[in-house]
């Protein structure tokens, strides 16, 4: 019984593993077949191999374009311009080859991880452990056989797919490789010119060339890479161009709107002086918006500045054009045709003598014609005086541009040149910009009291008459900045400062760096912002509604507190994440706050969470007419801690939210703005009742200022002491009205009853004097 009993467990036990293996085994061929299925899925979705293929070829060949004259047709020395537009054209070609291995690696990566788990799943040791009865050994091995043949051709695809992905994945990261090794060289390049502004490039002016090429070969590569610097930022940055549009739409908007107020009132002058802006709204919100914002292009191609400078100039011809001394718009007319002559030269990438000697030339005539200017005197006539100082700098640069360019000093002259005349064009651009924007505030501040929705209900009370100081200390630093570009150290004296604010810094266990900071701060600022004019906008608009007695669809009310509060919690969040703050930070932060509002901060939290109650609940509305505690006025605002009444007096009233809450407050705007009135008056007894009435409700009835339903009400009261009393009663529409209708009822109905010959009789009293006699006699009276 024991031997029993010991080969039963035996048996027992290889049942139990046998089981226990076939399960595992089931398990293992689920998961072949799952991950089987699931790469035949991903092989269907194959990689676009001819459009890699074809945009690697476009890539070399806008590369070798790209080399032309710093790598290939070196010629004696590099400039500048062409290492400058090199560098940006091989910069996006190396961000498109990036992306392409980017996907191909990722590619590569699935394709192997496929592979791997298929070949792991096949090398499970429980695979292997075969059934030992005969039959179940077949059945097993042809399973086994099934699962094999399954596998081999997806398999082999894999491998197959792998290799091809891996020999396009060669060819990508070998011109990857080439592109960053040609941006290196040109960076070597950049700062051997950097560090060597002012060193000789060529020889004298009359010397022999050392190199020659064709003016119209350096021509030709020049346009084709100015084109394709320009084609490749463009779709880099269609979405900061659309913004640029939309904002010209938008202060179109804002001058035509603003010039129709002047015009329909008849306020425009002849010669449009002080309102020059309004001459041309399409021209003067062009100027305006493309001389702003034009910085929001980091590092743009040197063809898009110009093309922006150019439309820029022409609205400023169009808006000048009768309106200047003729010979001040001739002087401009030649700034900005020097200007073209300079930006098109600029656009020329390569050096040559012909251009050497065309520079000179233009150089002088730029220096005899700023000097006739000067000398001519006629700065009185000028609109703006600074101009004659950047015509005097202009000189002084255009002076040194043709000596250096006498000596050999090619790409200092030539940054000279284009920094002279673009130094007049731009200065000239930002005095005007500031002076219409100066007229445009004046101009709406002037006219425009109440808002209007193409204004955007913006208060031009509150804006202010004149451009803030900012706004001219930013516009010196973009000249600065646009003059700087010229100069091919600019970019290696900028680097160290950005290194300075984006260098991370440590704190104790804390990581910033000033980039982050900023970041943290502007954003905060901004959401602030954002959340005061919201509030301010749609507070106004109720106020506006008022001024002129209309009753206005309400907008958001008191949701504008919820508003403020979503604005300003995203703009937290928002600031937290882009400084890169750690959140256990914020719970310490969080617990401070907590102890702070324990001990001594609980009258400033009950204000917060009564204006909450206020946003949801809406026991008030901004725009409802209130009365608090004998305060009665219009509902200005609502804010966080505290709200705003506007009395009947004229005064505001800040009132705690949580008074707010905890006081009988009387909302007379939620029954629709309406407020019963009484009149009480008297007539003689020896009137007639039933004509008195009529007269009163016909005197109701021609009242439009009334509620018609419910209607009005005449009630006869009591007989008093000398009339008989009654009251009328009439619902006002609006309570603002309900005074004065009151006032002039009680005038039509003294008409009426005048005209009718019906008494309101004055208390009248009898008085009876008592003699009393002497004894024995009556009394006397009287």
């Amino acid at each position: 019984m024991q031997e029993f009993g010991r080969r039963a467990a035996i048996k027992s036990k290889g049942e139990f593993e046998a089981d226990k293996a076939t399960l595992a085994q089931t398990k293992i061929f689920d998961e072949i077949r799952t991950v089987m299925q699931k790469a035949k899925m991903y092989l269907k979705t194959s990689v676009d191999t001819v459009g890699t293929k074809a945009e690697l070829e476009q890539i070399k060949k806008d590369f070798m374009l790209a080399g032309d004259g710093v790598f290939t047709n070196k010629g004696t020395a590099q400039t500048f311009r062409n290492l400058t537009a090199t560098s940006k054209i091989i910069n996006e070609l190396l961000n498109k080859a990036k992306v392409r291995k980017t996907g191909l690696d990722l590619r590569q990566q699935e394709l192997n991880n496929f592979r791997y788990r298929l070949d792991s799943l096949s090398s499970v040791p429980a695979l292997f452990k075969f059934p030992t009865d005969s039959l179940e050994l077949m059945g097993y091995l042809k399973k086994i056989s099934v699962v094999a043949y399954e596998i081999a051709p997806i398999d082999t695809a894999l491998k197959q797919a792998s290799g091809n992905i891996q020999t396009l994945l060669n060819q990508v990261n070998l011109e990857v490789s080439s592109l960053q090794v040609s941006l290196d060289e040109i960076d070597i390049y950049q700062r051997k010119m950097a560090y060597n502004a002012f060193g000789r490039d060529f020889g004298n002016i009359w010397e022999p060339a050392g190199f020659y090429r064709p003016f119209d070969e350096i021509l030709n590569f020049s346009k084709i890479k100015g084109l394709l610097t320009l084609g490749f930022y463009s779709e880099n940055n269609s979405g900061k161009l659309l913004i640029l549009f939309l904002l010209i739409a938008i202060s179109f908007i804002y001058l035509r709107s603003l010039k129709r107020i002047y015009t329909s009132r008849e306020l425009l002058k002849a010669d449009f002086e002080g309102q020059l802006v309004l001459r041309y709204p399409l021209a003067s919100a062009i100027l305006l918006v493309l001389s702003l914002f034009q910085f929001i292009f980091i590092s743009p191609p040197f063809i898009l500045s110009v093309l922006l400078w150019l439309i820029s100039c022409i609205c400023l011809t169009i808006i000048f054009k009768g309106y200047i001394s003729k010979y001040w718009l001739r002087v401009w007319g030649i700034m900005v045709l020097f200007f073209i002559l300079a930006a098109a030269d600029n656009l020329i990438l390569q050096a040559s003598r012909t251009e050497r000697w065309f520079i000179l030339i233009a150089a002088v005539i730029g220096v005899v014609s700023g000097l006739i200017i000067l000398l001519q005197k006629k700065q009185q006539e000028l609109r703006e005086k600074w101009i004659m100082y950047s015509i005097g700098f202009m000189v002084l640069l255009e002076v040194f541009a043709v000596f250096a360019n006498i000596f050999g000093r090619y790409n200092l002259s030539k940054t000279l040149f284009i920094g002279g005349y673009l130094n007049v064009v731009i200065a000239i651009l930002f005095l005007w910009v500031v002076r219409f924007i100066n007229e445009g505030l004046l101009l709406a501040f002037d006219v425009y009291t109440v808002q209007d929705k193409k204004l955007f209900y913006l208060n031009f009370e509150r804006v202010g008459k004149k451009a803030p100081l900012l706004l001219y200390v930013l516009l010196v630093f973009g000249w600065l900045i646009l003059m700087g570009r010229n100069f091919p150290a600019f970019e290696y004296l900028a680097k160290p400062l950005g290194n300075f604010f984006s260098q991370d810094r440590t704190i104790g266990n804390y990581t910033f760096s000033i980039n982050g900071l900023v970041l943290f701060v502007a954003i905060m600022a901004i959401s602030v912002l954002v959340s005061k004019i919201v509030s301010f906008f749609a507070s106004d608009e109720h106020l506006a509604a008022d001024k002129d007695s209309k009753q206005k669809k309400r907008g958001l009310g008191s949701w504008i507190l919820l508003v403020r509060i979503f604005i300003l919690s995203i703009g937290l969040f928002l600031a937290i994440a882009a400084a890169g703050i750690p959140m256990d930070r914020i719970t310490i932060v969080l617990g401070a706050l907590g102890v702070g509002i324990g001990f001594g901060l609980q009258t400033l939290v009950n204000n917060l969470v009564s204006g909450l109650i206020i946003a949801f609940e809406k026991p008030v509305n901004v725009g409802d007419i209130v009365d608090v505690d004998g305060q009665g006025g219009t509902m200005k605002s609502i804010g966080f801690r505290s709200s705003v009444i506007s009395t009947w007096d004229g005064a505001d009233v800040v009132m705690p939210n949580g008074d707010l809450l905890n006081s009988h407050l009387v909302n007379w705007s939620l029954a629709g703005n309406r407020k019963r009135v009484a009149i009480v008056l008297g007539i003689a007894y020896n009137s007639d009742l039933e004509k008195c009435r009529r007269i009163i409700v016909e005197v109701l009835d021609a009242e439009q200022r009334i509620n018609k339903n419910p209607g009005p009400v005449v009630q006869y009261e009591q007989f008093g002491a000398s009339t008989i009393d009654l009251k009328i009663y009439f619902w006002a529409k609006h309570i603002r009205e309900a005074y004065a209708i009151r006032s002039d009822l009680i005038v039509a109905i003294s008409e009426a009853f005048n005209a009718n010959n019906i008494s309101i009789p004055f208390p009248r009293q009898d008085v009876h004097l008592f003699y009393p006699n002497k004894e024995g006699e009556e009394p006397q009276t009287e």
